[in-house]
């Protein structure tokens, strides 16, 4: 696939997010973009395909960024793209593209604009956070006017939910609107009590294998002192098919012996 700057592409395949910062791979921050991500996405009737966490190291940015551009993944990708020693996105990103980082006109106009409206003066440090890959386009942010960027289908935020969800949100309904709730999923399971997955696993291929637009999933629970050992076992897929799909789940079940309870 050839993929432009402007983010011309043919079909994309999927989506997928990396999650960028030390303060979240050492534990003095918690994620909560992923979470925000399937919100999200639900509600848009998207799937997100993958989630990766990398910290502040431009080599290994870089690498992985490349990998990524190569795909015909839409990437959403949260935070380092200040301009402070620790911040390395948009020089990774640049690097990884092949090609130089670039003031962009219409970020430096954004940040312009914030300098004046709050009274502050218009350094090369802040400038700075407009430089991004050439040929880049830039992501309005509504909490401060200082933008994230978009290159091909890779789209930057800064590591500030407050900031970046809503701009996850505006680059979706810009540019993805077209993929929105294409696929009706539905979903159904049911508790099976003292089931064992692997007693179950030839059902489960079963079911698979006569209805083609269902995934059956298992979640095995070793269980407590109040809840005892179980499987949540069921299906998901197509709407049509969830409700036969689960009733052979079910006849399944019971005539392994085993009890079970609607979810």
């Amino acid at each position: 696939m050839s993929v432009q700057a402007d983010g011309s592409a043919d079909s994309i395949t999927g989506f997928g997010a990396i999650i960028i910062g030390d303060e979240i791979m050492r534990g003095k921050r918690q994620d909560v973009h992923f979470a925000k991500l399937r919100e999200v996405f639900a509600a848009r009737g998207l799937k997100l395909q993958w989630v990766e966490y990398h910290g502040d190291d431009r080599p290994h940015l870089i690498e992985v960024f490349r990998r990524t551009l190569a795909s015909k993944d839409v990437v959403f990708s949260f935070g380092g793209i200040g301009a402070t020693p620790d911040d390395h996105t948009r020089q990774a990103a640049a690097a990884a593209a092949g090609v130089p980082l670039h003031l962009n006109a219409d970020a430096e106009r954004e940040i312009r604009a914030r300098m004046a409206e709050t009274g502050q003066e218009v350094t090369p440090g802040r400038l700075e956070m407009g430089v991004y890959p050439q040929g880049s386009r830039v992501v309005p942010n509504p909490y401060n006017r200082i933008p994230g960027f978009s290159y091909a289908h890779h789209h930057f935020f800064p590591g500030f939910p407050v900031m970046a969800h809503p701009m996850l949100e505006w680059v979706l309904d810009t540019y993805y609107a077209s993929y929105f709730h294409q696929h009706a999923e539905a979903e159904a399971s049911i508790i099976v009590w003292e089931g064992i997955e692997g007693v179950m696993t030839p059902l489960m291929v079963s079911v698979e294998e006569r209805f083609p637009g269902i995934k059956v999933f298992s979640l095995p629970s070793v269980g407590n002192a109040q809840v005892k050992r179980h499987v949540e076992l069921g299906v998901r897929g197509d709407p049509a098919q969830v409700e036969p799909a689960m009733e052979s789940l079910i006849a399944g079940v019971a005539g392994l012996g085993y009890t079970y309870e609607k979810r």
